[in-house]
Parts: structure tokens; sequence; C-alpha cells
């Protein structure tokens, strides 16, 4: 106690407390900021199957195209360009049914309900799913099928007509249907059931396995043409998505575009802020380490005394770098309780706006703190250290 006193006697703290404040707002503003960015990334995940990033676009309906002047469909020409943008991640067509197809509830939990259904199908690498869940095969007893949410909305329209409650997408998941194909070569009846919705997509989606089946038993045109394309843009590029797309007369729901535009924007704007947060934290931290250049520098006499006494340089490195990681770790436990505060300001903000984000604290936001804490330790400890021992050999 009495060794700290004699080495901290001469510091100024309005300098110390300058720096301690410099590291806790950059690390307020860094975990924010990761936090944020995290959240933000997630948001309108988990309510579609689709992954993240997807577009599923079509060619804009014109006055040519509805007199035939002009296509709507994609050669594999048009295909392989876009796949090769640098901002894009996939592209593939979308496959589609070249057969009838009807779909009607089978069970007692509903009323009879019978439509008629288009089917279409994309590769596995674009449905989040298990993937044991998208498979199939013509020994497959129950065929897995991704439901447009539209559909539930009609359902339960019909059942509140009928005066019977309407149901929960959980309930759906439950409900088994029969699917009927039918074409010139004949027709079968297959159970399905669902196993996820989707808002992108106004068909049935089914496994590629069962549309490649089914389009060469029962279709009499089995090619077809390509009128959709599911894109995977890469991440933080979807405004040059969006203006290729507009450039080429392509489309996507508007859904889509403005969640892809709101992530695209607010994810560039905390990129910016956490850059900037980084910078804050690595400078408030260098003016930590210097201030404690400048304290051994003020306490030389002290320190060489000690030293010439008897004490190792260890020792006395070890005491400046436990004082200054003391400072340190208030500092970051200031910041996250501020960061706290922040955090609910800003989803009260978001809310209003109709952006609900997950609550809950980000593992990245909490793994930052002893991230930040350790490397600041290594450091204090290695500049300590490099100090004492120049006055040590002097």
């Amino acid at each position: 106690m009495m060794i700290k006193k004699l080495l901290f006697k001469n510091q100024d703290r309005k300098q110390l407390l300058l720096a301690a404040i410099g590291a806790l707002l950059g690390m307020t503003f860094l975990i924010t900021s990761a936090h944020f960015l995290y959240r933000i990334n997630e948001f309108g995940e988990g309510s579609d199957v689709l992954g993240s990033n997807i577009l599923v676009v079509q060619r804009k309906v014109t006055s040519a195209s509805s007199f035939n002047l002009s296509k709507n469909d994609f050669i594999q020409e048009e295909i392989d360009e876009i796949a090769n943008l640098p901002f894009v991640d996939k592209v593939q067509a979308v496959k589609s049914n070249n057969f009838r197809v009807w779909l009607e509830t089978n069970s007692d939990m509903v009323p009879p309900f019978k439509t008629d259904a288009f089917i279409q199908s994309i590769n596995k690498e674009f449905v989040d799913v298990h993937a044991k869940e998208w498979e199939w095969n013509q020994k497959s007893k129950v065929l897995p099928i991704i439901m447009p949410r539209d559909f539930v909305v009609m359902l339960n329209t019909f059942m509140s007509s009928a005066g019977i409650p309407q149901i929960t997408d959980e309930v759906a998941t439950s409900i088994p249907f029969k699917l009927r194909i039918s074409g010139p070569k004949g027709e079968e009846w297959l159970d399905a059931r669902i196993i996820g919705f989707t808002n992108e997509i106004s068909a049935l989606l089914v496994p590629m396995e069962f549309l490649d089946y089914a389009n060469k038993k029962y279709a009499e045109n089995q090619a077809g043409k390509t009128t959709q394309l599911i894109i995977k843009g890469k991440e933080g590029q979807f405004g040059s998505l969006e203006d290729y797309m507009s450039k080429k007369g392509l489309e996507p729901k508007k859904a889509q575009l403005i969640v892809g535009r709101l992530k695209s924007i607010i994810s560039t704007m905390i990129v910016i802020v956490f850059i900037v947060s980084i910078i804050a934290v690595i400078s408030s931290s260098i003016v930590l380490l210097q201030y404690m250049q400048l304290l051994l520098s003020q306490n030389s006499y002290e320190v060489k005394t000690l030293l010439r006494i008897g004490y190792s340089p260890l020792f006395i490195s070890r005491i400046f770098a436990q004082y200054f990681s003391v400072v340190f770790a208030l500092s970051l436990l200031a910041a996250f309780a501020l960061f706290f505060l922040v955090k609910w300001w800003i989803n009260d903000i978001l809310q209003v706006g109709g952006i609900y984000l997950d609550q809950n604290f980000s593992f990245i936001a909490v793994i930052i703190l002893p991230v930040s804490f350790i490397t600041f330790i290594g450091f204090g400890t290695i500049t300590a250290r490099k100090n004492v021992m120049k006055l040590f050999n002097k």
C-alpha cells in the first residue's frame, strides 16, 4: 500500500479522469453499435423460411409484355450474367410445375377445403429449414411443403365464414393435406404436410427432387419457361443489387425491397459508428497507456530507488499494470451499464417506428467486454514492463 502511494503521488487525476471518460464513451458506442448491427442483420429472419438477403425477382409487367411484344422469361445467358455480378452471392432459376395440382385438407380438425394450386421449387441452399425436413424420394410417405403465408390467411377467412375458430401457424403445420397431381400421363395422390411458411413466394414450395419427378412423369412439356429467379445478395451490398434490378427492369416484392433497403441503410450507418467507436476506444486506451508512461517518467527517482533496494522490475511493472487495468475495468463496467440504458432508449424509438428487434443482449455485446479487457491488460503489462526495464538498465 505504501509503495502504491509513493508511485502514484504525483499523478494528474484530471488527465486520468478524461482518459477514463474517453474509454467509457468509446466502449459504450462500440458495444451499442455491435449489438444493433447484429440485431438489425437478424431483422426479418425467422419469420420466413427463405434465408437472409434473398430476393425472388421477375420482370416488370409492361404493356408490351401484356401483348407478347416483349419477353418475360429468362435465358441461361442472363442468369449467368447475374451470377457473375460482384454483389451477388448465388442465383438460381425458380422451377415450376407443368401439370395440374390440387390441394385439400385431410383432417377432422378443419372443414373440407380444396383449391387449385401452383407449385415451385428451389435448391436447399436457399431454404432455412432443417435439411432432413426438406427431402423427398419416391419411397417417401409424406411430401414436405412450404406454404405461402397468404394461403393461411385465405384458409382462416374460409374458416371464419364457416363459424370455426381460426388457426395459428403451429396448428397449420399439424394439419395433414392431400396433394393431387394430374397430367396427360395420369394422376397421383400424395400425403403432404407444412414444414414452414414464406411471404416471398406465392406458390407451394416443394423439394426439387419431387418437382423433377412429377414434371418428368406427368408434364407434357418438361422444360417450360423460367419466369422467376431467386437471388442471394452479398451482405451490405443491397443498394448495388437494387440499382442493377432497376436498370434491367426486374422487380421483387415490395416487402422484400423495404426490408432489404432498411437493413442496408441502418447497417451502413451502424458500421460507420462501429468503426468510429473502435477508433475512440483505441485512442482512449493509448491515452491511458501514455499517461502510464508519463507517470513512470515523473516517478523515475522513486522507481529507481525501489529497484536499487531490491524490488524486481516485474513487481513494479505489475503494480502499474494492475492500477490502470482497474481504471479500464471500471470504465468497461460503466460502459455496459450505460449501454443498457441506450439500448432500451433505441429499442423504444425503433418500436414506435414499427421495427421490433430482439430485446435480449446479443452475444457479441457481451463478448466485447472480456476481449477488450484482456487486450488492454496485455498491452498495459508490456508497456509497464518496457518502461520499468528502461529505468532499471540506466
